[in-house]
Order: structure tokens, then C-alpha cells, then sequence
């Protein structure tokens, strides 16, 4: 059993390697111009994919925004759960980020898709609309890439395709963004 855990931590230890630095930097200028311009920021995943939203909301909403003095309207879109199951129910699955987006999405804003496969419905729905409507997109994908890749602006690839070390590494990656503002006083400036 001990031999399994190394070789985990071996792996999770490349898949940290994997993290393409250049393409989180591109993020985190997206995410400084839509905090600059007063943009809204989105961000929408399932399974892990929409806890690992919901935990870069908080951190984004209230850790990054307390350390600059300044607000960053954030929202994730996994949060609203009786909107998403009416949605669900009464359209289908595949609608409840872009229906969501139908009432708040402008162009310009920021729309952050977070998912191993690439491929899910409702993402790749949401981000196609969001191209369509202007909006600044972004994907965090496995090594799998899926159609959310060729459809974002902005991608980011984790060299992976185990479930949980993808996650964890993209998880990673939405912590270094919160945290590179609240911790590079450049960024704590505006």
C-alpha cells in the first residue's frame, strides 16, 4: 500500500510540473484587466471540477479582493442550486450555465470553464456562448483537451488525464491566481 502512495505522490508531483506557467500568466491578466475594468467574473465546472469553482470564488470574492482593497465581482455558476435544477428540469442539463449567462454575461466579461474531459455539454455550451457574446474565455483542461480547448481564447493544459490529479493540479493553478494577488505587491496596487 505504501508503494501505491509514492508512486501517487510521484505522479501528482509531475502533473504539479505540467502546470504551463505562461498560459496562468495570460489568466491572471485576464483576471487584472476584468478587476480594472469593473468586469464580472464567471466561472463554472462539474463534479470536482465545480467545488475546485466554488473554492476559487471564495477565495477570489473575498481573500484577493480583502488583500487589494479593491472588489472583484466573481460568481460561480455551480452555486445557485435551485436554479440549475430548474433549468435542468425544465430544459435540459446542457443549458444550466448558459441560461444562467443569458441573465448576467456581457461582452467583456470573463467566463472560466474548469473540467478534466473537455468535453462537457454544458461547458462547451456555455463557452461557445460566450464567444459569441464577447466575453473573455477561459479553460482549464486535462491532457485530453476536449472541444472546450479549441473554443476558449485563453487554455491552460495540465499534462494529465487521472480525474484526481488533474483536479488537484487545477486547483493549484486557481489558488496561484488568487494569491498572486494577494501576495505580489504589483498586483495589490490595481
Amino acid at each position: 500500500m505504501q508503494a501505491w502512495f509514492k508512486d501517487y505522490v510521484q505522479r501528482q508531483k509531475a502533473t504539479l510540473d505540467s502546470i504551463p506557467l505562461d498560459q496562468t500568466t495570460a489568466v491572471l491578466q485576464v483576471l487584472r484587466t476584468a478587476l480594472q475594468n469593473d468586469r464580472q467574473i464567471f466561472i463554472m465546472g462539474n463534479g470536482g471540477s465545480a467545488a475546485n469553482a466554488s473554492h476559487f470564488v471564495t477565495d477570489l470574492g473575498k481573500g484577493a479582493s480583502d488583500a487589494i482593497g479593491r472588489r472583484f465581482r466573481c460568481l460561480s455558476l455551480n452555486d445557485n442550486v435551485a436554479w440549475m435544477t430548474a433549468i435542468g428540469n425544465d430544459y435540459a442539463y446542457e443549458d444550466v450555465f448558459v441560461r444562467q449567462l443569458e441573465n448576467y454575461g456581457r461582452a467583456g466579461d470573463v467566463l472560466m470553464g474548469v473540467s478534466v474531459s473537455g468535453n462537457s455539454p454544458n461547458l462547451v455550451k456555455a463557452l461557445n456562448w460566450g464567444v459569441s457574446k464577447q466575453l473573455e474565455t477561459v479553460a482549464l483542461v486535462g491532457a485530453k483537451r476536449g472541444r472546450m480547448a479549441e473554443i476558449a481564447r485563453h487554455v491552460v493544459v495540465i499534462n494529465d488525464t487521472h480525474y484526481g490529479r488533474v483536479e488537484d493540479a487545477q486547483m493549484g493553478i486557481l489558488h496561484m491566481l488568487c494569491y498572486a494577488f494577494m501576495e505580489l505587491p504589483e498586483l495589490k496596487q490595481g
